[in-house]
């Protein structure tokens, strides 16, 4: 009885200790100041973390880990939020879903693991900045999982490990909440800030999750696919229907082939999860099967698709702190692509009905959508660790699918197949490296190849980026026109990047290396008598970088102007100078670069390189693509000044060899916004006064290009030549939307040196080119009449006449742009101006087209392109 007594008083102590521990935690509310979601309030992100810091440390229910830095420098904090001794115990149950996802395990020890291990379930926040009760909704949950116990929570708190993520973009939350409270009380508090949320790319940090170009993006995939691989990861955003409150899945269609049908099956049934819980909440207007699908890939909830993970998505109305109000009278009969609001739909049958609308509601719906995740996370935790090893050990034992794929070691674009390698490598993929050369399928393959077997649990991931997409025809109506996809529709990266990758479907055998850390080229060769200086090749993207580090150095740097013995035309010539020898080493060891040693001038046109001065459009109207331009000049280093509205009126614009304005409509270039829709500081555009500026920029012989939608600014304002032949089409008859379009390169001409003959082209809805020229025709007969001067324009790449769909989606291409423009070199006065059709540097995926920006960036440092006066003389020097 003594023994039972001083049990029962210790277990009461230890009751005691805690229940008084967490009275001892504090409310968001209590430390922030106000409630999460309050009207009129934002919390910014040292608001929110320093809440958070306080939450681990008063509770040994959370841990609070930095797992990385944003690209301005801030700390990237992820929660484990558990119960204590899971917490003390996380190595463990990391080891376990690692075991479970790989799928190297028997089924046996995958049911024993199943049974032992924790569900892991990630929800994150914050990545849409501009969706701003994204950004308020996390420190309550973590507050709530922490703290409460109902047996539902206390359940959770047992089965699940809760990664919670509190912030993808930081800088960005900061630029929005700064921005709502500096408008707070003027007709502007609910406009968006007129720069980029996230330094370079904007929305687009949702569009980064298989290129991992930005920090925030490798730090959250390292915990995703090579950490913890969470088998459910919720990814929360605000773009709901209007007039519905949040959107959850069922998805609609397509589904891409590649993902797993357990997946899928898994989405839903979080989905009916959340529809429940929200039903039995009374909670109304939750609408599912719209707008979003599960085809593409490189979203943070399409990613895991392709991991076996199961990714869910919701759409929470209400962005704004400020409230709103919707007159029930109001309601309209249909929401989202044709929904009634009657309350007969399966996907939609508790309409909301209107009335007020406070950001609180958005919170709200977040936390209920947030918990319904665990709690399921937590009801079939076994399954989901179970499933997600049984769907792994379908991809390693798909026997139809390829044996390998091969990088092999001899490439166009050396670096490019080392960063297609590692692309892969952060995403979680096997692979590994041959020790000595071998042979598949009838091909010989070089030591130093790569190989990637398709024998490995992430094979979907592997298999969508590597070979083509094929998009189904999605009609609105049988014969109308077509469904837009959900973001891209093609986006192979063998294909953009410009590497070869060899599909092999027969066994072969490798004495091979696994790859465990990212690779980068070997050293390159340096040989030869270098009397005279080097030469080095055009063809890899690492040349721009080589050109530039040289250039900063004082170097004398030259492109070959014709093919002379082994080099080709717009081979590199580095001419002797101080520190040359030196340089060259650095370079082809940190680079990868080969050098050749001249040991004469070469007796052919020499076209002299020079470091250009390089001005970027920026728009207030924020633009990504401005925003993709700047962070591919900066990885090749590049330098260049942002030019504003006002820069380009009244600054002296011929202090700049070439100016860039990125894609973006004609008429957001040209007006901007509309006077008081924002701050008078960011209203209107460059006007008519910035395009007479520009346009005398380059009458005086200046380089001007132009990407995609603002190639239609140049043809319009600067009266060319040129027309962009699929304007207005029909969408029924003429429609690419994000595919990769073949294109035929004139790799004669300077601009195009170092380019394959045929490339892929990033199109969406994107432009085609043709040359005006005087008609001889008239009233159906022709007419004999002397010919005109022809207009000063080349065609620099064209559309392919046949076979245009490399991978994605495409209706009338060859009718309406085969054989058309896709680059275009227009000389106007002294200068030129570079209408590309595309955008080249899209996202940063479309490696294999960066040299036409980097080529027409040089160019403009020299005379009368493409002749470019090549430097025939030799100086006293030589």
């Amino acid at each position: 009885m003594r023994s039972s007594l001083i049990t029962v008083l210790l277990s009461f102590s230890i009751f005691l200790t805690h229940t008084l521990t967490l009275a001892q935690i504090p409310t968001p509310e209590e430390v922030i100041g106000f409630q999460m979601g309050a009207d009129y309030k934002i919390a910014d992100y040292t608001q929110i973390t320093d809440y958070l810091k306080l939450l681990d440390e008063k509770s040994e229910r959370v841990q609070m880990q930095q797992i990385g830095t944003t690209v301005l420098g801030k700390p990237l904090y992820l929660l484990f939020i558990s119960s204590e001794e899971n917490l003390r115990q996380l190595e463990q149950w990391k080891e376990i879903s690692t075991k479970m996802a790989r799928a190297r395990i028997s089924d046996e020890e995958a049911q024993q693991l199943a049974q032992e291990g924790k569900a892991i379930v990630w929800i994150d926040g914050g990545i849409h900045s501009t969706e701003k009760a994204a950004t308020q909704f996390p420190p309550e949950l973590a507050y709530m999982v922490a703290t409460e116990e109902t047996p539902e929570m206390q359940k959770i708190r047992e089965n699940v490990i809760f990664l919670l993520m509190p912030n993808i973009n930081p800088d960005g939350l900061d630029i929005v909440a700064n921005w709502y409270k500096q408008n707070l009380g003027t007709p502007y508090e609910t406009t968006y800030p007129p720069v980029l949320y996230h330094y370079y790319v904007g929305h687009d940090d949702n569009r980064d999750w298989f290129m991992n170009t930005q920090p925030e993006t490798r730090a959250v995939t390292t915990i995703l696919f090579k950490e913890w691989y969470p088998q459910i990861i919720h990814n929360q955003h605000q773009s709901s229907p209007s007039w519905t409150r949040i959107f959850i899945p069922p998805f609609s269609k397509p589904v891409n082939p590649n993902i797993h049908p357990g997946v899928v099956n898994g989405v839903n049934l979080v989905g009916n999860e959340m529809a429940s819980r929200f039903a039995l909440k009374n909670m109304p207007g939750v609408v599912s099967d719209v707008t979003f699908t599960m085809w593409w890939n490189g979203g943070l909830r399409t990613a895991p698709y392709f991991h076996n993970q199961i990714g869910i998505l919701t759409e929470t109305a209400h962005t704004t702190p400020t409230p709103r109000y919707y007159e029930p009278d109001s309601l309209p009969k249909t929401v989202g692509n044709g929904i009634p609001t009657d309350g007969t739909a399966i996907n939609y049958p508790d309409p909301w009905k209107g009335g007020a609308s406070h950001f609180r509601d958005a919170v709200e719906y977040m936390l209920t959508a947030g918990m319904a995740t665990l709690s399921i996370g937590a009801d079939r935790k076994d399954k989901w660790l179970y499933d997600m090893y049984r769907m792994g050990r379908d991809a390693i034992e798909a026997e139809e699918e390829a044996y390998a794929y091969l990088v092999p070691a001899d490439q166009w674009d050396q670096s490019e197949a080392y960063n297609l390698v590692n692309i892969l490598l952060q995403g979680g993929v096997e692979i590994h490296q041959a020790n000595r050369s071998f042979e598949a399928d009838g091909q010989s393959f070089q030591e130093g190849s790569f190989i990637l077997y398709g024998a490995q649990a992430f094979r979907p991931y592997l298999k969508d980026l590597l070979e083509k997409q094929a998009y189904p025809d999605q009609r609105m109506y049988p014969g109308g026109p077509p469904k837009v996809p959900y973001d891209l529709a093609g986006w192979t990266l063998p294909m953009q990047m410009g590497v070869e990758v060899v599909k092999v479907q027969n066994t072969f055998d490798a004495k091979t290396s696994e790859v465990t850390q990212p690779v980068r080229a070997p050293a390159g060769d340096i040989g030869g008598n270098a009397q005279y200086g080097y030469a080095f090749t055009h063809q890899d993207n690492a040349s721009a970088l080589a050109v530039n580090r040289l250039l900063a150095q004082g170097a004398t740097l030259y492109w070959l102007g014709e093919s002379q013995q082994e080099m080709p035309a717009g081979t590199l010539i580095l001419k002797n100078g101080k520190n040359t020898k030196k340089l060259v080493q650095d370079l082809s060891q940190n680079l990868g670069l080969s050098f050749t040693g001249l040991s004469a001038r070469p007796d052919v046109p020499l076209y002299p390189l020079k470091q250009p001065n390089i001005g970027v459009y920026k728009s207030w109207v924020a633009n990504m693509d401005e925003g993709w331009t700047r962070w591919v000049l900066d990885q090749y280093e590049f330098d260049y000044d942002t030019l504003h509205d006002e820069d380009i009126r009244n600054k002296d614009l011929s202090a700049y060899h070439a100016i860039i304005i990125p894609d973006q409509r004609p008429q957001q270039i040209l007006h901007g916004h509309t006077p008081n829709t924002m701050p008078e500081a960011f209203t209107g555009g460059m006007g008519l006064e910035g395009a007479l500026a520009l346009d005398q920029y380059i009458k005086q012989g200046g380089t001007l290009l132009t990407f995609d939608e603002a190639s239609d600014f140049a043809i319009e304002q600067f009266g060319l030549p040129v027309k962009n032949v699929v304007t207005d089409l029909p969408s029924k008859d003429f429609f690419i939307p994000g595919s990769l379009i073949r294109t035929v390169v004139n790799t004669d001409h300077p601009l195009a040196y170092g380019m394959k003959d045929t490339v892929a082209v990033s199109f969406s809805q994107s432009r085609a080119f043709e040359i005006i020229k005087q008609s001889r025709k008239g009233e159906g007969g022709k007419e004999d009449i002397k010919l005109a001067p022809e207009p000063p324009v080349e065609i620099l790449a064209s559309y392919a006449k046949d076979s245009l769909l490399m991978s994605g989606w495409a209706l009338g291409e060859k009718k309406y742009i085969g054989g058309k423009g896709a680059l275009v070199h227009v000389q106007h006065g002294e200068g030129d101006v570079i209408l590309f059709g595309f955008r080249p540097q899209f996202r940063g995926q479309p490696r294999g087209t960066y040299k036409l920006i980097f080529n027409a960036l040089y160019s403009g440092t020299m005379d009368n392109l493409p002749a470019m006066n090549p430097d025939n003389e030799r100086t006293e020097t030589e």
